[in-house]
């Protein structure tokens, strides 16, 4: 399919006004990648403004059989938006509304296209905010969270996007409204659909509004610093921290690489070490203090060469501007990276660090690990030059020994990032055959005509 067909674009143009159809290719091409740098041109842009038009959009592509691509603002490093190129894209920017604050209920009303950082911003005049904050939130969409089940450093305490999503109205691929799930923290009335959607990254439905689960603010937090002699002792540290009582709110990993770009290239205030550990408690006066000892005294140990608490708010802030700077730092130190996000059962983490050091050393790469350590998802980045024939494929070889470790220890692909496209044809290996063919069920079951995002998630 070279173009539009001439009805399908204009009944599209009919649906959506002057300005809600882009066929420039200039502005196509914008529409086209993600942060994974991968790239396609789709025939289209949609621009929505309202469920209807989402549905008109859907109806009319079913009819001419055109794939349809949904889009938040691209942030996913896994493919999972770039289009085809014989495919619509569906941005939902302009449906960017806060339809409803109501703190009695702790429930937000938004739809898909609102920022994560602008909601965070509304609900803290309220003393809430919604636990998800990827390194992206600023400039992330609600939806786009919502199809990845983003979650961030406050997840180990509050939950993902699948923990804190109440209802969401959705259009099917066939062109249905549905509305899934109630603005109520129970609820015992059928299968739970609305947490099913999330993480399915526009491959089911497409979300057209969402009512979220909000949570009140801590008044008060206790940040700690604890540096190790090396990754497995911050690993082991880690395993402790989990076992006790004491749920940190934060819970993050670094290892002394990433260590180094934060002291170098974020300016954090850090001596070196083998390891780090950036932990928080968060409460009220009444029990900070016995939170803070408890995460301290499982934070000391083996290999722990201090613990210390933050001086003040601004230097805090400093080592977490360093933290979500890491990423695009690491390509300072090579051309190519390899960025995953796998996560095991937190009691796992230290031998899951234990593979990624011995696949760095047996195919003899820099592998840089950060991530969200109290729920056992580590970011391994296997840095290598893409332009080298050798090292790419050494790259490759050391990425499949990571997940061949992960789905011995139990765990999974994706924590947060999801599969796309770059890590499609690998579920097969973590799923068994008859998990895949349920999955696929379900598919064919809200999008019979596999229009919505084909080729994503789903191996063929």
């Amino acid at each position: 399919m070279a173009a539009l067909p001439a009805p399908l674009r204009q009944t599209l143009t009919e649906l959506l006004g002057p300005g809600g159809l882009l066929l420039d290719e200039s502005e196509r091409l914008a529409y086209g990648y993600d942060n994974s740098r991968r790239q396609g041109l789709p025939l289209a842009v949609a621009l929505p403004e309202t469920a209807q038009q989402v549905q008109g959009i859907v109806r009319a592509c079913r009819q001419h059989r055109l794939p349809i691509v949904a889009r938040g603002r691209g942030t996913n490093t896994t493919g999972a938006s770039v289009p085809g190129e014989d495919a619509l894209v569906v941005s939902f920017e302009r449906m960017d509304r806060i339809l409803a604050i109501r703190p009695g209920d702790r429930v937000a009303v938004v739809q898909p296209g609102l920022l994560n950082g602008d909601l965070q911003a509304a609900l803290a005049e309220h003393g809430l905010f919604w636990p998800p904050d990827p390194t992206s939130a600023a400039f992330s969409t609600v939806g786009g969270n919502l199809a990845c089940n983003a979650g961030g450093p406050r997840a180990v305490k509050y939950g993902a996007s699948r923990d804190n999503v109440l209802a969401l109205r959705a259009v099917t691929g066939t062109g249905e409204l549905v509305s899934l799930g109630a603005a109520t923290t129970k609820g015992a009335s059928g299968y739970d659909l609305a947490r099913l959607l999330v993480g399915s990254e526009g491959t089911l439905a497409l979300i057209v509004e969402a009512s979220l689960k909000l949570t009140p603010r801590a008044p008060l937090w206790r940040a700690l610093r604890a540096l190790y002699t090396d990754v497995d002792a911050a690993a082991a540290a880690v395993a402790r921290l989990m076992a006790q009582p004491v749920t940190p709110s934060m819970l993050e990993f670094m290892d002394g690489e990433c260590v180094r770009l934060a002291r170098e290239v974020g300016g954090a205030e850090l001596p070196p070490c083998g390891a780090l550990l950036m932990i928080e408690a968060d409460g009220d006066q009444s029990v900070l203090d016995a939170a803070e000892a408890a995460l301290r005294a499982a934070a000391e140990g083996p290999g722990c060469l201090e613990v210390s608490a933050a001086a003040d708010e601004a230097a805090r802030e400093k080592l977490w501007a360093a933290r979500k700077a890491l990423s695009p730092s690491l390509r300072t130190l090579a051309p190519g990276k390899i960025n995953e996000d796998v996560v095991v059962p937190v009691s796992r983490l230290p031998e899951l660090v234990a593979a990624v050091q011995a696949a760095a050393r047996g195919h003899q790469l820099p592998i840089v690990c950060f991530g969200h350590a109290g729920n056992g998802n580590l970011h391994v980045n296997i840095l290598y030059d893409p332009a080298d024939a050798a090292q790419a494929a050494r790259a490759e070889a050391a990425l499949q020994a990571v997940f061949a470790a992960v789905v011995e220890l139990g765990g999974q692909l994706s924590g947060e990032h999801g599969i796309g496209l770059v890590k499609r044809d690998l579920l097969a290996r973590a799923l068994p055959p008859a998990t895949l063919a349920l999955m696929r069920a379900i598919k064919a079951q809200f999008d019979p005509d596999g229009l919505l995002n084909p080729g994503k998630v789903l191996p063929p």
